[in-house]
Parts: structure tokens; sequence; C-alpha cells
């Protein structure tokens, strides 16, 4: 099937080719026909599959047929949950409607709110915007809804996590009734199935691959190895290999800027992202990874479905995730769009707990590495998934859920 057959105009077709779009992938091929008929849909996707463009072609579609927004207005709204994901889809809005009259804005916190609100002034045909920010400019009367006609949450699980709840709640209230309505999520989990409720109407479901399952396009695997050798094994790894692109996961944001000192002192240039950056350091800092001019960017999980980096070659765990799903969103940076890529994870034993969790969800076990002269002291044990889902049977407390600037959501502010 051909972008052509799915019923998108020459302009969005001439664009598409320009930015070497093929054909659609299966997530585009399912989505984009159900959208221009109107209908509301419930989409499950692995990150990496092309969802953005599934449901941001068939709305710019739909618009170029259209008046634009006039003053304080938008046609449609994208809500995401993460200022790095809100830029990446106006990026590829951007992108898509080269040849189009349609005007795109992106607002989020972190940056000054004058600009945003100046920009607004004029109306946009599309807006996207995290949670937080959005109700600011609403409460300043720069955004309206009076005219809306598309609502997509895009990364809903991900929203749900960082405890939009309450913020997405607030929103719907201040939209109008009549409107169409696409939810995106890496699971169909209970949890997204009861905010569906809320918001979409009689929806068409789309799964498109199985949930909580790596990409078969990601070569994935662990290397055993001490806590206090990591690092030595990290920068082995990079010069050895000559990886000249690494994404690199740690688990907190001081270990992520710790982790930076210590490869820039072996040499290899680095930098982090994490929620403590300024906005204008961490958009500086991707720009600079995907133009190649960093070999190495050190990212806590505030990057890990929010970044999207062509032909991304490696992903590396320098700590493993305390939560099971975010092991397949951070390998899901590589293997995109149809590429190949490898992920390895350094496990140290006191990790077996996550690694357990990992490769129970994953229902299988992760082949393990040994690189020479960084064999570990400390045993790591072999994780048996048929007694492990017996001992499972309590439930488990989750960890804490930290917000982007590291502060309890019990005790934060409202998200920005």
């Amino acid at each position: 099937m051909s972008f052509s057959a799915l019923g998108l105009s020459p302009a969005i077709l001439d664009a598409l080719s320009e930015q070497g779009y093929k054909k659609p992938s299966p997530i585009q091929s399912k989505t984009i026909p159900e959208v221009l008929s109107g209908r509301d849909l419930l989409a499950a996707a692995q990150t990496g599959s092309g969802k953005t463009a599934a449901f941001t072609l068939p709305i710019l579609e739909s618009l170029s047929h259209s008046a634009q927004a006039q003053s304080n207005q938008t046609l449609a709204l994208i809500l995401t949950p993460t200022r790095e994901l809100a830029a990446q889809v106006k990026d590829n809005i951007q992108s898509y409607s080269k040849y189009l009259h349609v005007r795109c804005e992106v607002v989020f916190g972190g940056v000054k709110i004058n600009p945003q609100m100046m920009r607004l002034r004029k109306g946009t045909d599309i807006l996207v915007a995290t949670p937080g920010r959005l109700l600011d400019l609403y409460q300043q009367n720069a955004i309206r809804f009076n005219k809306l006609k598309f609502l997509v949450l895009d990364e809903a699980d991900r929203m749900l996590d960082m405890g939009f709840i309450h913020d997405i709640k607030k929103i719907l209230n201040i939209l109008p009734k009549k409107r169409q309505n696409l939810m995106f999520s890496a699971t169909f989990s209970n949890k997204i199935k009861t905010l569906a409720k809320s918001i979409v109407h009689n929806p068409l479901e789309i799964s498109v691959s199985p949930p909580n399952q790596a990409t078969p396009k990601v070569n994935h695997w662990i290397v055993p190895i001490d806590k206090k050798q990591k690092t030595a094994l990290l920068i082995h790894l990079i010069k050895t290999n000559n990886w000249p692109q690494v994404l690199v996961f740690s688990r907190t944001k001081h270990g992520a800027n710790d982790l930076v000192r210590k490869l820039a002192r072996a040499k290899i240039n680095c930098t982090a992202i994490h929620g403590n950056k300024s906005q204008g350091a961490r958009t500086k800092a991707l720009a600079s990874f995907k133009n190649n001019q960093l070999q190495v960017l050190v990212a806590t999980d505030i990057a890990a479905r929010g970044l999207d980096i062509d032909q991304l070659p490696q992903v590396v765990n320098y700590d493993l995730p305390n939560v099971a799903e975010d092991y397949v969103h951070r390998i899901g940076r590589t293997g995109r769009a149809g590429a190949t890529g490898e992920a390895v994870s350094l496990v140290s034993a006191d990790e077996f707990k996550q690694l357990a969790d990992i490769e129970c969800l994953l229902k299988k076990q992760l082949e393990r590495v040994f690189i020479e002269g960084f064999d570990p002291v400390h045993n790591l044990p072999e994780s048996n998934l048929h007694n492990y889902k017996k001992a499972r049977k309590k439930p488990i407390n989750k960890p804490k859920v930290e917000h982007r600037d590291g502060r309890n959501l019990k005790k934060a502010k409202r998200p920005r």
C-alpha cells in the first residue's frame, strides 16, 4: 500500500516523499483512513512505529480543506507528556505541512509564557502542548477552544504515570463536547481504558504490536558487571566498538551528571539531559546529539519516550529502570522506522530484582555476554521465570514516581 492510497492530498504526499517516506507503516495504514472518516480511535503502538504521522497526517489533510483558526483559537489540540515530545511532534507537523497553509505552535513549561501568549494571538490551526502550561495559558485567556475539531492524547499511559490525570480532566471540562478524539498509548491497560471512557466515543480499537514487547529490530542483551566497574566498561565499549552515537540511560539525575564528568575525563564528547536542566540546555543538548556534534547523550527516563533520533544505532542501560515497562521504551529509541539497532544493559548483582521483572515482562531470559577483563566478582543470579511468576503473587509496591524536576508527585505542584 502507498500513501496515495490512503486519501492524502498531493501537497502532503510531496512533503512525505521529500522526507524519504515510501510506504505507510502498519499503524499508519490502519489509522489514517479511519481518522479521515471521522472515527474516534484508541490505538496501541510501540514507540518508533510511526504513530505521530498516523494522527498528524489525517488531521493535516482535514484542516487543509477548512478555514484557518481565528485569533486565540485552535482547531486541533495535541497533548503530550513531555516538552521534548511536544517539540518533536511540532517539528514533524512542520515537515509534513511544508506545502500546506496550516499553522502549528507548541507550548510547554520551563520557558517564559509571554512569547507563547503573543504567538497564540494570531490563532493556530494545530496546538501541541503539555497539560500544565496549556492550563496556564487558558487561565490567562491566551487560548480558546470554541472551534476545536480534534483532540489527541499522545502517549496517554505516560501521562498517567507522570501524574497528569487531574490536569487532563480539567482540560476535558473546557473543551467542546463535539470533537473527534484520538488516544495513543503503548498499552491498553485498565487505567487507560478507564480514562478512555471519559474521552473517546464508540472508538475503534487498533493495536499493531503485542503489549510491552521489544521491537524485533533491536538486538538487546546484558553484560553482568560489578557496579564499580560500570563506568570503565562503558568507556571500553564506546572506544573499542567506535560507537559514533550512543544514548545512555541513568536511573538518577545525580548519576547522569556524575557519569558525564567521568566520560569527559576519558575524552568522550558527552552531555546529560534530565529534569534539572533548563529547557534551553535540554534543547541545545538534543540538537547537538542529533547533529552528531555529541558522541554520547546521558539521559534519565524523561527521554525514554520523547526522543526521536533518526538511525540511532546504540542504546546503553547504565542502570536498569525501576519499572520494567520503561526498559521497552528505553531500547525503543533505537531500531525505529524499520532500521535495526542494538541495546546493551550493564547489570550488577544488586539489580537482579529489576532484571527479573524485565525478563518476566518480556517472557524470556536476556542473553548474557561477558566482556574479557571485566568479569564480575559478585555473581548475577539466573532468573527462573516459572518460579519468579509464582513468587510474585503478593502485590509489589511500585516505586515512587518522580516528576520531571525530581520532586515526589504527591508533594509537587501541578506538572508543567
